[in-house]
């Protein structure tokens, strides 16, 4: 069976990964970074986003069926924390507006 889901992931977590620092370059530029924790949250999220992206590459390129597996499971589960913490930001920023 061919490896389809490490390159979504890929695909994914780069766009995501740009959405991470489009959000701190954007507390950045407003001087917010002061009086928020939003910026260091989004940091990890982008750093874990940035191993799933190097897991799910290494994934595609390995040539052993069980790594193939496991670092495909693994870069799973760090883009999956990573839509949650992305979740996370996002309701930081909607409960920050409504303020």
């Amino acid at each position: 069976m061919p490896n389809n889901t490490s390159q979504h992931i890929l695909n994914t977590s780069a766009n995501l990964l740009g959405f991470c620092l489009f959000v701190i370059t954007s507390l950045h530029i407003s001087n917010s970074t002061e009086s928020s924790i939003i910026d260091e949250f989004t940091s990890v999220i982008a750093l874990l986003l940035t191993f799933s992206c190097m897991l799910s590459f290494l994934s595609i390129r390995t040539q052993s069926k069980l790594r193939e597996q496991r670092l495909e499971a693994f870069a799973d589960y760090l883009f999956f924390i990573s839509l949650v913490g992305i979740f996370i930001i996002i309701l930081f920023i909607a409960l920050k507006f409504i303020k």
